[in-house]
């Protein structure tokens, strides 16, 4: 009996262990839907989500994280496609492909149980997953068991549709409505992509087909909104653009509720096989982006022209698409048949806290928070600027946070006008907007008390040199301000009675273990303070934040090619002085050489001609007279053998012999 369970069981395991291919696995959406499914147990949906587990899920971390090292057991195996070698391999697939034959491909599809081809960031993606859908639908005889094929589209696909209710344009489109949705010009391929699939899986058991039109997509790394993300990080520009009035719904969804739709399509293999995946929420364009910029940016938003998001780099047109629809969608089939933990069910703007988070640790983007304090005129402002740029950190004045305060409160306690003939109603939701704004002020009020800086600058100077700066400035920057002579000597004077050694905000900081930078300008004797910005940039580190932007890179190369070439011309200018330099010794020393040769060959000649005197003399004695009369004498006779004739001659003709 024993053994027998234990067979079951093992059959059992074979059985869940289910291997999903995902294309583009690199990709936004198409990586965290791998991640949360090599994450997921295979039939985990089946069951119903208790109450304990909802709290469970919402306490821990939204941000899912799996290896292929320590899969749990029985989790789905995830494999797929890149698009680019450069980026790493997903740590949660167990296989990876890049530019191979689509013969390759198709048998390593064969080799899935589950195919999921995401169409909804990349649209060169749209004719694979055609000719993916179509491969295995030939192959299906060959089958050994069920595979199901699966689609992530677009709501683009129902962007032009006609509403339901011509009287009521807010009746939202359900799955049901799917044969009567009108695409966006620009997703032609995607609704043909949809039709196919939903044909060929018809009436075929071996073959389930689906496909899941999915909202804009958020959460983690921000997808499409990473642009107004990234843009609010940056700090630099005032507000954010939202692109035309703004008024106009988008259909949205995290992207890990998407993977768990797909997850429950896996589990439950559902009858219908068109499905809607977006949130409960309505949130218009403008929703999303003055959540953004009061939760990330300045806080503010700007409506401009919808032809300036063509001017956005990190906006496609598809991108650009999705944020300009109109249209309202409610996925009631996966509400109803579906067990999904949800991670932002209400929507984007009811979860941006959770949202943000995921955002910053994905992104890896962790803000550095610095305060600079110190005496009037000692540099506080012009080097917190110097530093916000460097950091790419928002600079919060201490007059705008002031102004910005005072200005919420005589919003609140002034009484807003009613017109006349107003109902009793419109002035309930006035009062209740007041209720609503003062709690959003001491939300903000306790929220500022309860952050704290990570770095605290303490600059300081002597009087004298204080008061020896502030009289050297310009008349044009003291006027209007607090450095007028008077203003400013009680200014000071104030700042040294309370900030006294016993008593001074940096003690507070001591408490809570931030040990502040103490810097000395005084004593740097540095104008411009740079000595000062240097020395706490040195202490803080490197900024933690978006690398350089595409200006910032190009920049950066230019400068670097202006000095790589000017360097090059200067190796190139002191090669070519050094080998003039050595031409001209050369010369020189070949010159000075050739002199010297000549005065030693002159000198040669004159000795050989010194020495050659008494030889001559002696040749000219003794052996030439008979030499030459031996010579005549030859010419004259012309024997046959001068030579012998001419020593016979000599022999006779010797002097010494006669």
């Amino acid at each position: 009996m024993a053994e027998e369970e234990e067979v079951a069981a093992r059959t059992e395991k074979v059985i869940r262990i289910q291997r999903v291919f995902i294309n583009l696995l690199d990709s936004y959406s198409s990586r965290n839907i791998g991640k949360f499914l090599s994450n997921s147990v295979v039939g985990a949906s089946l069951e119903e989500i208790t109450e304990e587990e909802e709290n469970h899920d919402e306490d821990k971390s939204a941000v899912p994280g799996a290896s292929s090292a320590n899969l749990k057991e029985g989790t789905f195996q995830i494999v797929g496609t890149l698009s680019t070698l450069e980026t790493p391999c997903p740590n949660f697939a167990v296989e990876t492909y890049y530019a191979i034959s689509r013969e390759d491909l198709l048998m390593h599809l064969l080799e899935c149980d589950v195919i999921i081809y995401n169409i909804t960031e990349n649209p060169q993606q749209v004719e694979e997953a055609i000719w993916a859908v179509s491969a295995l639908n030939e192959e299906i005889s060959h089958f050994q068991k069920r595979k199901m094929f699966i689609l992530v589209s677009t709501v683009m696909t129902w962007a032009r549709s006609k509403p339901l209710d011509p009287g009521d344009s807010e009746i939202p489109f359900t799955e049901e409505d799917y044969r009567r949705r009108k695409h966006h010009p620009n997703f032609l391929d995607h609704i043909n992509a949809e039709k196919l699939v939903l044909k060929l899986g018809k009436k075929v058991r071996k073959f389930a087909t689906y496909v899941v039109a999915a909202g804009l997509q958020y959460g983690m790394e921000g997808g499409i909104l990473h642009a107004f993300f990234k843009l609010a990080w940056s700090g630099e520009v005032p507000a954010l653009p939202v692109f035309g009035d703004g008024t106009n719904v988008i259909p949205a969804i995290h992207v890990l509720d998407l993977a768990g739709v797909i997850q429950n399509i896996i589990d439950h293999v559902p009858k219908f096989r068109y499905l809607v995946a977006v949130d409960e929420s309505v949130h218009t364009l403008e929703d999303f982006v003055k959540c953004i910029s009061k939760s990330t940016g300045p806080g503010k938003i700007q409506k401009v022209p919808k032809e300036n998001a063509f001017l956005t780099k990190d906006l496609t047109q598809e991108d650009i698409d999705h944020l300009l629809v109109n249209l309202r969608m409610e996925t009631l089939f996966v509400k109803e048949n579906f067990n999904i933990r949800w991670f932002a069910q209400a929507g984007f703007v009811e979860n941006i806290n959770s949202i943000l988070k995921e955002y910053k640790q994905s992104r890896r983007l962790l803000p550095i928070k610095i305060c600079i304090l110190g005496p009037p005129a000692v540099g506080k402002s012009s080097i917190a600027e110097v530093l916000s740029k460097y950091y790419k950190l928002h600079h919060i004045k201490l007059k705008d946070v002031i102004s910005e305060a005072i200005a919420k409160l005589e919003a609140i306690i002034t009484p807003k006008h009613v017109w006349e003939g107003g109902e009793e109603e419109g002035e309930e939701e006035e009062e209740a907007e007041t209720v609503e704004d003062a709690q959003e002020l001491l939300d903000g009020i306790k929220e500022n008390l309860e952050q704290n800086a990570e770095f605290v600058c303490s600059l300081d100077a002597s009087d004298e040199f204080l008061k020896e700066r502030v009289m050297n400035l310009p008349e044009s920057i003291v006027a209007g301000t607090h450095y007028s002579q008077g203003q400013f000597l009680r200014a000071l004077s104030n700042y040294r009675d309370i900030n006294t050694e016993d008593e001074t905000v940096l003690n507070y900081f001591d408490e809570l273990e931030i040990y502040p930078i103490h810097i000395d300008v005084g004593r740097l004797e540095d104008t411009q303070n740079r000595l000062a910005i240097k020395q706490l940039i040195k202490e803080i580190g490197e900024p933690r934040n978006y690398g350089l932007t595409d200006e910032e890179k190009a920049e950066e190369e230019r400068r670097a090619a202006e000095e790589r070439l000017a360097k090059e011309a200067m190796e190139e200018a002191e090669r070519q002085r050094k080998e003039a330099a050595e031409t001209a010794e050369k010369i020189a020393r070949w010159e000075e050489w050739s002199k010297r040769l000549e005065e030693v060959k002159r000198e040669e000649k004159e000795l050989l001609e010194a020495q050659s005197i008494p030889l001559r003399n002696y040749l000219m004695t003794h052996v030439m007279p008979t030499l030459m009369q031996g010579l005549n004498e030859c010419c004259k006779i012309r024997p046959e053998d001068p030579v012998d004739f001419l020593a016979e001659y000599l022999f006779k003709n010797n002097p010494e012999m006669q």
